[in-house]
């Protein structure tokens, strides 16, 4: 007898919890079957994919009604993955079956069938070569680095290292040193990246290194690329996986490195059911398989600094310094650009060069009012203004994708004085190509709106976890490599400007607005301002002189005062002890609960039911639950939060697991979704 957990689609709405008891005939049993087997059930009247988690001589259910598989596929999921999708599951409070479906190899669900898939993925996507250049001279900062990463390796014992490296510094380099000496012992990698589009250089650096031996995996492929990548990772053909967070659930075998570049990256952190963080499950993994996990950054996240041992590297190879930051205080100018910024663009446009430009704010206008009335043009659907994008002559929700024609008129009052607030990156470029743009000095675009494809659709905010399809990612490549290859120029855009890039001929940077993420009502505020301004600086000056230029209304801040000093040991130093006051992550777990329904009457008392049920398994010390709260009103459902903040993970996502799973089962709350989301990001 099996025991056989369904896979079931992301969007299936009702989840499947499982397994089921399947009787495991003869034939099958002499292919091997055993846990880990993917196999074609009946279920129903549907036939469903379903993987072995388990073998029994014994189950409650009567032998004559077990039903029998109706055949095994070609290649199963190895049994270290199954461990890490039940790890999964346990941990983010979600299915046993959704988890797993993260370790299934890509379109398996839809497959259904043991067909060997032999397409062969093209060069023009993957680009697999032979072996490419030797491994560079290390700095002596990059040997000390790397050394217990290799006296690690070569003892076979897990441990979690933090390569504190400013930026520029040759994190990369050592990356492939290390996956070079795994691969030496005859062990594998897997090499995770925020984002394939935003940081080609990594996943080229190691092809051209490796050559055969890298499957990379990402979007960009098609299904079929896809699953051959996983399949010559499955069957040994190649050892070294790169990829973004999904990556992680790779079917490498013995595991000997880890590696989570940009690890301060929120792109780490899955939007969908189960709410993974890949730097969790990355460490968890690395610690099943006695592999060295190796995480990167040049503004690493205060639980890194706190859980890992620390390796520094504060030079940058070339021995080039960091670029000097000047603070601009906007709270007496009037305008967008400061004088300051406006002269050292001018600057740059004239002598030769270019600029990144950072606004953390995509369309033309933040919101639009009317002017004789006051009506605010709102989403239908969710609780917030409406966005204009005057290119595309619409205005658009960032949280549902929601948009209408933009408004001539006032609908409530007819008056056509049409107010436009605030400014983000569309109007941004624009202004800055009237400027500088004589077709010498182009200004480029880089946001979601601009590389979501041709129509300009805009992009919800509830998507900006997921990983980028083909287009996306095609149209962030052509926009990188028309401003590398240009000799002169000005990047403007969202925070994705600021994310791995390596030009060697910027020597400007500027942030604009740079204390907006500050006004979030979030304690990793200040950890997220720090990061966007250090890492917009880590980018200028790469081949030569720059600058970088941080306007804000908050000159004092302490994030923008270290970010200005590139002082990220004295920001961490100073954020850890806050959030030790505060008993706030690394110190303590949060959960959050969301619950939604078509009235706030609904969503509140599902949401004082779970509370009520995790009261009484709660001990009396040690936890604090918050709420419920109201939340702003999202695709057309009233929500209410709860918040937990325990000292236990396990014990936190338990209970949590356990009341959201006994109310939801209930009838008293139907139509109500529940969301849990541990470590909310």
């Amino acid at each position: 007898m099996a025991s056989i957990a369904l896979v079931q689609p992301m969007t299936t709405a009702r989840a499947l919890r499982g397994p089921f008891d399947y009787r495991i005939p003869e034939e099958l049993r002499e292919r091997g079957v055993g846990v880990g087997s993917m196999l074609v059930v009946p279920f129903g009247r549907r036939e469903m994919l379903g993987v072995v988690v388990g073998l029994s001589d014994r189950t409650d259910v009567a032998e004559d009604k077990l039903l029998a598989p109706l055949r095994a596929l070609e290649l199963g999921v190895p049994v270290e993955l199954v461990a890490l999708a039940e790890w999964v599951a346990r941990e983010y409070c979600s299915t046993f079956a959704r988890a797993l479906a993260l370790v299934l190899p890509p379109g398996a669900a839809r497959r259904l069938s043991g067909r060997r898939r032999g397409a062969r993925t093209s060069a023009e996507h993957v680009a697999l070569g032979g072996t490419g250049p030797d491994a560079m001279e290390l700095t002596a900062e990059q040997r000390a680095a790397i050394v217990p990463v290799l006296t690690a390796l070569e003892a076979g014992r897990h441990e979690r290292r933090l390569l504190h490296g400013v930026t520029g510094s040759g994190k990369t380099e050592i990356y492939l040193q290390a996956a070079a000496a795994a691969l030496a012992q005859g062990r594998g990698a897997i090499v995770l990246v925020p984002e394939i589009a935003l940081t080609p250089q990594i996943v080229t650096r190691f092809v051209e290194r490796f050559g055969d031996t890298v499957a990379v995996l990402h979007s960009r492929l098609t299904a079929a690329q896809r699953y051959e990548q996983w399949r010559r990772l499955r069957e040994g053909t190649a050892r070294v996986c790169v990829g973004p967070r999904s990556a992680v659930f790779a079917p490498v075998s013995r595991l000997g490195l880890l590696v989570v570049d940009e690890e301060h990256d929120p792109a780490y952190k899955h939007e969908g059911d189960p709410r993974y963080d890949a730097r969790e499950v990355a460490a968890e993994r690395a610690r099943a398989a006695d592999a060295v996990l190796l995480l990167g950054s040049a503004t690493p996240r205060p639980e890194t600094v706190l859980r890992a041992r620390t390796s520094v590297i504060a030079r940058r190879p070339d021995g080039r310094s960091l670029p000097p930051v000047r603070v601009l205080d906007m709270r007496e100018v009037s305008s967008g650009l400061h004088p300051e910024t406006e002269h050292a663009l001018a600057q740059v446009r004239a002598g030769g060069g270019k600029a990144i430009v950072l606004l953390n704010r995509r369309g033309w206008s933040n919101f639009l009012s009317c002017r004789s009335c006051g009506q605010v043009w709102s989403c239908p659907q969710c609780d917030v203004a409406l966005v204009l994008h005057r290119a595309g002559g619409y205005v658009a929700c960032h949280h549902c994708g929601h948009r209408e024609v933009a408004p001539a008129s006032c609908s409530v009052c007819a008056s056509t004085a049409v107010a436009r607030h605030g400014a983000g990156t569309e109007r941004l470029a624009h202004d800055l190509t009237s400027l500088f743009d004589d077709g010498e000095c182009p200004v480029f675009r880089l946001d979601a709106d601009v590389v979501a494809g041709a129509s300009g659709a805009p992009r919800a905010a509830g998507a900006a976890g997921a990983e980028p399809d083909a287009s996306r990612a095609e149209g962030v490549a052509r926009l990188l490599a028309r401003f590398a290859a240009a000799e002169r120029g000005v990047l403007v855009g969202t925070q994705m400007v600021a994310k791995g890039h390596d030009f060697p001929d910027v020597r400007l940077g500027v942030v604009l607005d740079a204390d907006a993420t500050l006004r979030f009502p979030d304690f990793r505020a200040e950890e997220r301002t720090f990061a966007l301004v250090a890492q917009l600086a880590g980018r200028v000056g790469r081949g030569g002189e720059g600058a970088v230029l941080v306007q804000t209304i908050a000159p004092q801040a302490r994030a923008i005062a270290h970010a200005s000093r590139h002082d990220s040991a004295g920001f961490l130093a100073a954020e850890l002890e806050r959030r030790r006051a505060l008993s706030y992550p690394p110190f303590s777990q949060l959960v959050r609960i969301v619950h939604g329904a078509d009235t706030v009457p609904a969503a509140r008392a599902a949401a004082l039911a779970v509370r009520e049920r995790m009261l009484d398994a709660l001990p009396g010390a040690g936890a604090t639950l918050l709420g419920p709260a109201p939340l702003f009103r999202l695709r057309g459902r009233e929500r209410q939060v709860l918040v937990l903040k325990a000292a236990d993970r396990r014990l936190a996502a338990a209970v949590v697991g356990a009341a959201v799973h006994e109310v939801a089962s209930g009838r008293a709350h139907a139509g109500v979704s529940f969301s849990v989301d541990v470590d909310p990001q």
